[in-house]
């Protein structure tokens, strides 16, 4: 029968190769026995490569090597052009699942369609796969967190229901076939400090275990059917968490996973560096194996082939965990004829469609959470005059995604939304007024004037090598205006391929004036830039170079020698060479710029120079990526203050992925909204919402606290006293909040007053929409288990519906609330569910608390019922 197969399947083209056939290409029979007979062909040396990111092809077998690697937190990232979303964060402040699967829909489209593209080109790089490690669904307990935009917010219900849309929208509803992979990390209790993320210990109760951080991992396994996890760097109860036993058996016997794990990148070189739990990188390797770790993000299961010499790995340890990872590419059809495949019939035209742009917009206004609107100067009138938009996040690209992003083809920031919404009947104004924060400039590339060739013309000199180690003689020379390239999936000129070529650039940089300079080489893979003896510095795209200038001293009209070295050996090809130039006063020139305007947008905010993942920043607020204040920094204060002391009405746009402690704000500024990381259209969404083209009706998907005093230790993952659940302080705005342009009331709410202990609860409200304009509400449904036996959240999420309403109409909202929402882990540390009354409040917020501030535009109703 083989030898049949064999002959039949000879002349196939396995993923557009040549290459030989065996039965396990062939897409008729059952995914377990096309499994068994690869594994039966491959050696152990075969074996262990195939266990690492990078996996090499294996050309006997027709196997095509594969990267694992891929990004999708809020669109396809690194790949070059692509639809950026809002960040996740922000989608989360739109309570709106089936808008985030929509979303994950779009993003997929576009991951296949590029994946498609470059298998046609005979590129299989770094992220060019089908497997993307996204999404992260770690709870955000504390806003110092700099990852924490990366999540869904600080609640586990809220988290679990957008990370299932999430799946769903990736990995499709083909019956064989899944469309992409999606990856639920960090697995399972991480979210900082950055800085000693690899050597931490994390040490949580059984009751915050189960409770607040597994909860949205459970979720995406077992009723999102995840196909892939990732593990953390961190140790968890001492163990690190890619080796962790206890981990392992809840995910894998407790839940019933199938899929396969991955650990963070160079994770497993922190269980024998860092953690010291083992010897070296073949007894880690051994450990992670054995524990359950099928893929490393690395190289260190290189040294399973030392292990199993050792005897401490055997090649069936190999082939447990090769079966997860081959079972995945079968289930992508990547053995399998591209007809035979539904996904791979996307076309690369849907990739940044305008219909994905306009749903990238949609996405950003309901994602916006209006905070304030004192006198109802919110939705502005069209016919003022003139308009000032001010501030280091007003005209800045780089605020409008947060990280792990693409590059958008036309990304709108507010300045131009502002524009576009209102001119030419309306004079719009601009002026920065600040930097985002000291030491952090806003950068922009070189202009052409000021950059000369060795010989003399305008330009720099630009040598293009077809290789990517700028070896031998190069392939061409020419005169590049300016070093500002994105060359998405092509090359800078069709001999080049991609992957295999190299640039220099040199010449001259001539300064207009006289002053302090910053200079930053940005670039995909990777660039160093030198200028003459002052200034030495490259980077490459995994250490973000871009977000740490380099500053020195230049004269003007002085040439200085520059040298720019680039090297492309993967796809993704970026390079970029900035500075920032010396400037004047700026908050002079906001001053001004002020008291010629009728009415001050003025944007603020944060941006991922200085919240994100491990970053060496060090400034005041920022440290290593997290942050240790929740203020805006000083210069932006200085802004604000100075803008509010203009008397001019005054509206407050917060551009930022973590809570900001915005007090001084909410007591002087008459108007403030949050649009979060709101992506591409940003500033379309946020001018629809200024101007009263959308009314807004995000949520916020954590607790804006008052100051960092009011939290706990950020090493502390004790849940006591942090998110809304177990945070007893007052705080500046809760978790749930967000304001309308139209009034909701509620009324009628039916539930059962005597509810048996294995029977779910149906729960149902009406809501009206009382003010005069259509509108969304999010109707939140929060429970209190007001007789337990160890301690409860104050209330907890188990329900939430975001609903549109026209003008006085009114709408029923039913809820379901299943028995295990009303489980608890008792003292023994189990679950449990025990009798007793329970209070429930649906509204659009949380329920009333002594203290905390209520949205003017909502109501909350609530009853009581008792479980037997």
């Amino acid at each position: 029968m083989e030898r049949l197969l064999t002959l039949f399947f000879c002349s196939m083209t396995i993923v557009g190769l040549a290459q030989p056939s065996f039965p396990f290409h062939n897409p008729d029979l059952p995914v377990e026995e096309r499994i068994d007979d690869v594994l039966s062909r491959m050696t152990v040396e075969e074996k262990v490569g195939q266990l690492m990111h990078s996996a090499p092809a294996i050309e006997r077998l027709g196997i095509p090597q594969y990267n694992w690697w891929n990004e999708s937190l809020h669109g396809v990232a690194r790949a070059g052009y692509a639809t950026v979303f809002p960040q996740s964060i922000t989608m989360a402040a739109s309570w709106n699942d089936q808008l985030m699967q929509e979303v994950a829909t779009v993003i997929s489209d576009e991951a296949r369609a590029k994946h498609h593209e470059y298998l046609r080109r005979g590129q299989r790089d770094i992220y060019q796969g089908l497997t993307f490690w996204s999404p992260n669904i770690n709870i955000f307990r504390d806003p110092r967190w700099g990852r924490g935009h990366e999540t869904y917010g600080e609640d586990p219900f809220l988290t679990g229901k957008m990370g299932v849309a999430f799946v769903r929208g990736l990995q499709g509803d083909d019956e064989k076939y899944l469309k992409v992979v999606a990856t639920a990390k960090h697995y399972a209790v991480h979210s900082g400090p950055e800085p000693i993320r690899h050597t931490f210990d994390a040490r949580v109760s059984e009751r915050d275990l189960h409770e607040t951080y597994l909860p949205a991992f459970r979720d995406l396994v077992v009723d999102g059917q995840v196909q892939s996890i990732m593990c953390a760097y961190n140790r968890f109860r001492g163990e690190p968490a890619c080796s962790s036993a206890e981990l392992f058996d809840i995910l894998r016997n407790q839940w019933g996973f199938e899929g396969y794990m991955v650990s963070d990148c160079w994770a497993i070189e922190d269980i024998w560096l860092r953690h010291k739990v083992a010897e070296d990188a073949a007894a880690a390797s051994a450990m992670a194996v054995r524990a359950g770790c099928d893929l490393n993000c690395g190289i260190s299961y290189g040294a399973l082939v030392e292990a199993i010499g050792r005897e401490v790995a055997s090649e069936a340890d190999l082939d447990v965990v090769l079966r997860r990872l081959f079972r995945a590419r079968f289930q992508l059809g990547m053995f399998d004829p591209p007809e035979r495949v539904p996904y791979a019939q996307i076309p690369f035209s849907v990739n940044t469609h305008p219909g994905h742009a306009a749903l990238a917009r949609r996405a950003a206004r309901e994602s916006i959470v209006l905070l304030k609107n004192q006198g109802d100067l919110l939705p502005l009138d069209k016919s003022t005059k003139t308009i000032a938009v001010i501030g280091p996040n007003a005209d800045n690209v780089q605020s409008l995604w947060g990280n792990y992003n693409g590059i958008p083809r036309d990304p709108v920031t507010l300045l131009e939304g502002i524009r576009q919404k209102v001119e030419p009947q309306v004079e719009v104004l601009y002026a920065r007024g600040s930097d985002l924060a000291e030491g952090v400039p806003a950068m922009e590339p070189i202009p052409s004037i000021f950059l000369q060739t060795p010989d003399g013309k305008q330009g720099l000199k630009a040598e293009y090598f077809a290789n990517d180690t700028l070896g031998g003689r190069p392939l061409f020379t020419r005169t590049d205006d300016q070093i500002d390239f994105i060359w998405d999936i092509d090359t800078p000129d069709p001999r080049l391929q991609t992957g295999e070529f190299s640039v220099r650039w040199t010449g001259y940089i001539v300064p207009p004036v006289s002053g302090e300079y910053a200079f930053s080489d940005w670039a995909k893979p990777y660039m160093t830039f030198t200028i003459g003896d002052s200034l030495k510095g490259g980077g490459n795209h995994e250490h973000h170079a871009t977000l740490y200038p380099r500053s020195t001293y230049l004269e003007a009209g002085k040439k200085y020698p520059v040298e720019i070295r680039y090297r492309n050996y993967y796809g993704d090809a970026t390079a970029q060479l900035q500075w920032a130039r010396p400037t004047g006063d700026l908050l002079a020139e906001a001053r001004e710029i002020a008291g010629q305007a009728d009415v001050i947008v003025l944007a603020l905010g944060l941006n991922e120079r200085l919240e994100g993942e491990e970053m060496p920043l060090q400034i005041d607020g920022f440290a290593g990526g997290d942050r240790t204040s929740l203020l805006l920094p000083q210069k932006q204060r200085e802004l604000m203050e100075a803008m509010v002391a203009t008397g001019k009405p005054f509206v407050l746009v917060l551009i930022n992925g973590s809570a900001l402690a915005v007090n001084w704000a909410n007591d002087n500024v008459p108007a403030i909204l949050t649009a979060g990381y709101p992506g591409q259209e940003g500033g379309q969404a946020i001018a629809d919402v200024l101007f009263g083209a959308y009314n807004p009706a995000g949520r916020l998907p954590v607790t804006y606290y008052k100051s960092v005093d009011q939290l706990p230790p950020f090493e502390d993952y004790d849940m006591e006293g942090r998110t809304y659940r177990y945070f007893r302080d007052a705080p500046l705005y809760p978790f749930g909040y967000g304001l309308s342009y139209t009034t909701f009331t509620y009324g009628n709410l039916q539930f059962p007053r005597r509810v048996l202990r294995n029977s779910a609860i149906i729960v149902s409200v009406d809501v009206t929409n009382s003010g005069e304009r259509d509108g969304d509400e999010v109707v939140q449904l929060y429970l209190t288990d007001e007789e337990a036996s160890t301690p409860r959240p104050i209330h907890q999420l188990v329900g939430f519906e975001r609903i549109h309403l026209q003008a006085g109409e009114t709408q029923t909202v039913t809820f379901t609330l299943q028995k295990e929402q009303l489980a608890l882990i008792n003292e023994g540390g189990e679950w449990a569910t025990e009798p007793g009354w329970f209070r429930i409040s649906v509204g659009g917020e949380q329920p009333e608390r002594e203290g905390q501030p209520n949205a003017e535009t909502t109501e909350t109703i609530q009853g009581r019922f008792e479980l037997r």
